[in-house]
């Protein structure tokens, strides 16, 4: 099937899913009503209205933007590593957002501040609080990622170097967990857990607009990417300047996926299983096709995944990192079984 006839029918796949995904939950909203209100229709009830329009669609658009940073990092960072199971936690910076979160929850314990009260809910810092601390955290991973890649100038060490930072931000966030009260570990728990839900429309365009900042350097650098399919050596030879590629990688993986991080908490496996996804169903290494491929497929996965979290008609919701991890997991080893993607890289 010709390249173009497949990224249609992936956009027209994500516009049913988009639908499908807003008219789904504890309250049955019919798509026929949904097309209704979005076109400027009335509803027929107006509780409908209320739902869709502050809770549902920017629930949605929340998982298009998360799933599309999260999958174009994850694309960027196999392709610049070469390494098929690199993903946008890899350099730390989603760790980074998560330490930022930890030290404004659990901080309090230990430093004598408080984020909730006795029924566990947010108070003047309000979920802004979270989304700034996790954001400064995923900034001081990628200034240190930069400086990092400043002196190193081997692709594989940087690798290395970023695992580090991770597993020194997971080892701190042990830490305050161990010396946490029950209220503050059982709020970062649940943050820990992922949610696309409780962000305002003024948040989302905030988010919308980082995540747009973020594509700027993807755009800038997809020639590029094509090229280091075949190694540094090849790379360097057509001209590439890898020094400067290491930097935009960096710069637009640590926007995209910190920014997803601190606005939506973790989300794991988007930014690894998609990629390959794309591969397998665009059947091209083109990044001209792919990024644009990976960015459908992750927004249309995560989609998917907050569809089934919010469990049709019950009033319980699970978190979208349980649904993510347990449709991920499975994904990634079928492909691993299957394809033996490895061999590809």
């Amino acid at each position: 099937m010709h390249t173009v006839i497949k990224i249609l029918l992936s956009i027209g796949l994500l516009l049913l899913l988009f639908l499908v995904n807003i008219s789904i939950g504890s309250v049955h909203i019919p798509i026929g009503d949904v097309l209704d209100a979005l076109t400027g229709g009335d509803m027929v009830k107006a509780s409908w209205q209320t739902i869709l329009f502050q809770y549902r669609i920017p629930k949605a658009f929340t998982a298009l933007i998360a799933g599309v940073g999260l999958s174009v990092s994850g694309l960027q960072m196999q392709s610049f590593f070469r390494n098929p199971l690199a993903g946008p936690y890899v350099l730390g910076i989603s760790s980074g957002a998560g330490l930022g979160v930890a030290l404004l929850i659990l901080g309090g314990s230990a430093f004598g501040w408080s984020l909730t009260n006795s029924t566990g809910t947010y108070l003047s810092w309000g979920i802004w609080g979270v989304i700034i601390a996790g954001s400064v955290g995923a900034i001081l991973i990628l200034l240190l990622m930069s400086f990092t890649a400043w002196k190193v100038k081997n692709s594989a060490t940087l690798l290395i170097i970023g695992l580090m930072f991770g597993s020194a931000s997971g080892a701190i966030v042990s830490v305050l967990s161990y010396f946490g009260n029950a209220e503050d570990l059982k709020l970062f728990t649940i943050w820990s857990m992922g949610s696309l839900g409780g962000i305002s429309g003024g948040q989302l365009q905030v988010f919308a607009g980082v995540a747009l900042l973020g594509m700027i350097p993807v755009l800038l650098q997809i020639k590029s990417y094509n090229a280091m399919l075949m190694g540094e050596r090849y790379a360097k030879s057509m001209g590439i300047n890898i020094n400067a590629l290491r930097w935009t990688m960096i710069l637009s993986t640590g926007i995209l996926a910190g920014s997803a991080t601190a606005f939506c908490g973790p989300i794991a496996f988007i930014g690894i299983a998609v990629p390959h996804l794309a591969r397998i169903l665009f059947r091209t290494s083109d990044h001209k096709v792919l990024f644009p491929a990976t960015a459908l497929i992750g927004a249309a996965f995560l989609l998917v995944s907050d569809a089934i979290s919010q469990l049709p008609g019950f009033a319980e919701t699970l978190p979208v990192n349980i649904i993510t991890s347990l449709f991920g997991a499975p994904l990634v080893i079928w492909l691993i079984l299957k394809r033996n993607f490895i061999s590809d890289f």
